[in-house]
């Protein structure tokens, strides 16, 4: 593994995770059909997961990213956020935060981390904008739908823990605005993440051959 020290958004940062399959990514990598749809059966790549696979074949050709490129404005907010969120995790916790860009291992996977903390920690921020979606946080605390980035996160970093905060500003008055989840490592869990994602970068592969042909019917 290795580090790129770059800002997430940045151009470098932009390119250096072109082909990449990506921890934020992960979750729709290996998500599969729970019933069968047309041609498709139950188990099978959701439509989600064949294009993202397509997506990085034409990366992985190209060397550069495919598709249209994130907001500015929600890269910018995003930043803003993280940057705020971090200082205020270190003042609440008493943790220093080292900030680590992009993580790519040997096998063309990557994770953006929002800080590395101490020798055995990461954070991963969620600022969201959604209304409802934190109304949902606060009377769930379910983060199922990042499970997979975060365990991601620690299988190519190899670390053992990750403090998952959701950061609502405008909660400030009633002490909301922080909110930290502690998740630990669950090797049980990425052993069959990996799994899955070798057969999506079977896939990844496949297309990149498909798209390599210079043979046309």
């Amino acid at each position: 593994m290795r580090f790129i020290e770059c800002l997430q958004g940045s151009e470098l940062w932009l390119s250096s995770r072109a082909g990449l399959c990506t921890a934020s990514r992960f979750e729709d990598a290996i998500s599969v059909l729970s019933r069968a749809s047309g041609a498709k059966k139950a188990g099978d790549p959701t439509a989600v997961s064949d294009r993202y696979a397509a997506d990085l074949a034409i990366e992985q050709i190209s060397g550069k990213p495919h598709g249209e490129p994130p907001k500015s404005w929600i890269l910018d907010r995003g930043h803003e956020m993280e940057k705020a969120a971090r200082r205020l995790y270190e003042a609440r916790t008493g943790y220093f935060v080292t900030e680590a860009g992009l993580c790519v291992d040997d096998d063309g996977f990557g994770y953006s981390s929002d800080g590395l903390v101490e020798e055995d920690g990461l954070l991963e921020i969620k600022s969201p904008i959604d209304s409802t979606k934190i109304i949902e946080m606060f009377q769930t605390g379910d983060v199922s739908e990042y499970i997979a980035q975060c365990m991601g996160g620690l299988w190519i970093t190899g670390r053992k823990w990750i403090d998952f905060i959701y950061y609502v500003p405008d909660l400030e008055k009633v002490g909301n605005d922080l909110h930290i989840k502690r998740i630990h490592r669950d090797d049980a869990f990425i052993d069959d993440m990996v799994i899955k994602l070798a057969l999506f970068m079977s896939r990844v592969q496949k297309y990149k051959e498909i798209l390599s042909n210079t043979e046309r019917k």
